[in-house]
């Protein structure tokens, strides 16, 4: 979150505004992601949760439920269609979002996009390791399907989650849930960082019932026997970043994260005109792997170069997370990045007729498959290491590879 001024300026309507930039006159846009890059195809499907323990923190009258979706390696069965990267659900709502920012509805085709996935193909044999997934603030689990299903073609068990009444979310039926009114202040930064760390462990003990076999509906063939969760990894973008960290705080079932370009603070101290208060990652530490990958960002109100990094102040709570995690740790800058550059938003951003500079200040001026390439080869290299104990060679040093990445250090 380290553009946040102004992420705060957009509010919650943020990945709205995104997502309905307006295609040239007279045309419906739409895009492709780059294909995955691993030996496995990919399988996809979703999951209705409802936690009977909890009341919802926004809606207590309501049981807290949540949808997530689980990408698998799957046998690439014809049979089984392509899953869209959101549902036709959410792209009406997404219209409605549109028309109040003054962007014509259907001038964007949502339902044509597609992921790699086929939805509901069968699983293919073998323990996979499980990664958890959650999004920046006011962003669906769709996020960063480019970095997922990638994942999941290279063997890993990859389950996304939606943060129900941060962002739209479309249930079994048809149902959207709309996002409540958040503000960007500390006290509710701090609850909506403790809602976030509740849904991503009660999401871990759901998948521990899901591989004893126990599931309120048919899982696609074998999905329930691949899931090896003795060492789970997380990792997200903005706020997400914070609650994998925050959450490994919190429960040990988890032994590595990565955090996107995400403040470890849920009061921003002198950028927003708050008082500075960092997560308990960030006071802590970690005695277990933790990955930082920042942007290299034009500040909106000055128009400087900020690169996001433990060694800049503007953000506090990397240089105190730096100084205080005890596990393994790395800080990679991407190079000419926006904070929205690690999304797939980078990608829908290049494909329509925008202004270069505001499409710079959102994403940079970073090649999006180069980008793109390097997020999948980090994360995935991360969690090789950490999780497989398999050493690809991507952390000794810079890589010809990947010119856009720089390791920092002190």
């Amino acid at each position: 979150m380290f553009t946040l001024r102004r992420l705060a300026a957009a509010g919650m309507a943020l990945a709205a505004m995104l997502a309905l930039t307006p295609a040239a006159p007279g045309a419906e846009a739409t895009f492709q992601l780059p294909a995955p890059t691993g030996r496995q195809h990919v399988g996809v499907t979703d999951l209705h949760l409802v936690d009977t323990a909890r009341a919802d923190p926004w809606k207590p009258e309501r049981r807290r439920e949540l949808m997530i979706s689980v990408w698998y390696p799957a046998h690439n069965d014809h049979r089984f269609p392509r899953a869209p990267w959101i549902t036709p659900g959410l792209a009406a709502v997404q219209d409605e979002f549109g028309a109040g920012l003054g962007i014509p509805k259907g001038s964007v085709d949502w339902t044509a996009v597609r992921t790699h996935a086929r939805t509901g193909a069968p699983a293919t044999p073998g323990k996979r390791q499980v990664v958890l997934y959650t999004p920046g603030l006011g962003f669906p689990r769709s996020a960063q399907t480019a970095i997922v299903e990638d994942l999941a073609s290279r063997g890993y068990v990859v389950v996304t989650m939606d943060h129900t009444y941060e962002t739209n979310v479309e249930f079994p039926g048809g149902r959207v849930e709309v996002p409540v009114r958040l503000e960007i202040e500390p006290v509710t930064m701090k609850k909506i960082l403790d809602v976030r760390v509740a849904d991503t462990r009660f999401v871990l003990d759901s998948l521990t019932r899901l591989a004893r076999g126990t599931a309120s509906r048919p899982l696609p063939r074998g999905l329930s026997g691949v899931l090896d969760l003795g060492e789970v990894g997380v990792f997200g973008h903005s706020y997400g970043g914070f609650t994998g960290g925050e959450t490994m705080v919190h429960d040990r079932r988890i032994a590595a994260g990565v955090n996107l370009d995400g403040s470890l603070a849920y009061g921003f101290g002198e950028l927003m005109g708050q008082p500075y208060l960092p997560g308990e990652v960030a006071v802590r530490g970690l005695d277990r792997p933790f990955l930082l990958m920042g942007s290299e960002a034009i500040d909106p109100a000055t128009g400087n170069l900020v690169r996001h990094t433990h060694l800049d102040q503007r953000d506090r709570s990397w240089p105190q997370f730096w100084a205080n995690q005890r596990g393994w740790k790395r800080d990679l800058l991407l190079g000419r990045s926006g904070h929205i550059g690690f999304t797939d938003y980078q990608v829908v951003l290049r494909r329509l007729a925008l202004p270069e500079e505001q499409v710079k200040k959102l994403v940079g001026t970073v090649d999006a498959n180069r980008s793109i390439a390097a997020q999948r080869a980090y994360v995935a290299g991360f969690f090789d290491l950490h999780l497989r104990h398999r050493d690809t060679g991507l952390f000794t040093g810079a890589s010809p590879q990947h010119p856009d990445i720089t390791f920092i250090t002190d």
